[in-house]
């Protein structure tokens, strides 16, 4: 299992530092030791905070949307010296689209082979919400990891359904690369369902590991269990059963659609002069908080 740590930072929970480092000290006591981050997340002081309380060293991914060479450097300088590490363990592009969009930022991952050549990456590869980004990203050798969006329903595929994904990541997996899936539980649309959507992935045995977002010691406790095969404790159950995050949209919003703009889900639209949502097809990926000019969009 992978922390997915966007939960961790300003564009939802925006937990306190030392709070977000006791979480992932009490992952690595779990047994976890493998975290994935973004450049767009803003929680690096808490990963590092996280790591240096840890019993153990941590496996550490992280991306960024650059398209050249001195974007990428910038983003990776960032990342080993917020999170105080000589080399990242991996590191992609951000939310590739197709092929198309792999060639259009190859400048970028050029640099990123360039530092795997030097010891300060050790692997590379691509995020995506699409199965066109999953179909692409098969077309280059050069490319390590995929990290696509995959769950049982197809929740938050763009651009088709969950058996076309599951083909495409199949691909991949006879390709030689290593998959960590995204979003099992749809931004939490599924936690209703939540031992479905858990047994689905761990039926796959082309996915190496699942990334999976959690901001409490009760969420930490119960996806471990979980994922062991392991007896959680009914309190356990209930209380991560109740907790259940929606995109929130303040009064202040104005109706201006840059985060409509960003929404691959088509989950926002402007009615009344205001943003509104469709929890139904949103799946809390904060792209449309850290866009919006007014602070007013916000994971809860």
């Amino acid at each position: 299992m992978c922390y997915g740590s966007l939960t961790l930072g300003p564009l939802q929970a925006d937990l306190d530092t030392d709070l977000a480092a006791e979480l992932i000290a009490h992952a690595s006591d779990k047994g976890i030791n493998f975290i994935d981050t973004a450049a767009l997340y803003g929680n690096y002081e808490h990963i590092k905070k996280g790591i240096k309380k840890s019993r153990k060293d941590w496996i550490v991914s992280s991306k960024s949307y650059d398209y050249d060479a001195k974007g990428m450097k910038a983003s990776l300088e960032k990342a080993r010296v917020g999170m105080d590490r000589d080399v990242i363990d991996l590191f992609m592009l951000h939310e590739t689209e197709s092929e198309h969009t792999i060639r259009g930022h190859w400048e970028a991952f050029e640099y990123l082979l360039n530092a795997k050549s030097k010891g300060m990456v050790r692997a590379v590869g691509v995020s995506t919400h699409r199965i066109e980004g999953v179909r692409g990203a098969n077309k280059f050798n050069e490319i390590d990891v995929i990290h696509p969006i995959f769950n049982f329903t197809g929740l938050g595929i763009e651009d088709g359904s969950v058996e076309e994904m599951e083909s495409a990541i199949i691909e991949a997996h006879l390709k030689g690369k290593g998959i960590f899936a995204m979003k099992p539980l749809g931004g939490g649309n599924l936690i209703s369902q939540r031992e479905i959507a858990f047994d689905f992935l761990k039926s796959k045995n082309f996915i190496h590991s699942i990334a999976i977002g959690m901001q409490s010691f009760e969420e930490i406790d119960y996806n471990v269990l979980m994922i062991k095969n392991q007896k959680i404790p009914e309190d356990v159950i209930e209380i991560t059963g109740n907790r259940v995050r929606t995109l929130h949209i303040d009064e202040w919003c104005n109706g201006c659609a840059e985060c409509i703009k960003v929404c691959g889900q088509k989950a926002l639209k402007i009615k009344d002069g205001r943003s509104t949502v469709d929890v139904n097809k949103c799946v809390l990926c904060s792209y449309c908080s850290s866009v919006c000019p007014l602070f007013c969009i916000k994971v809860v």
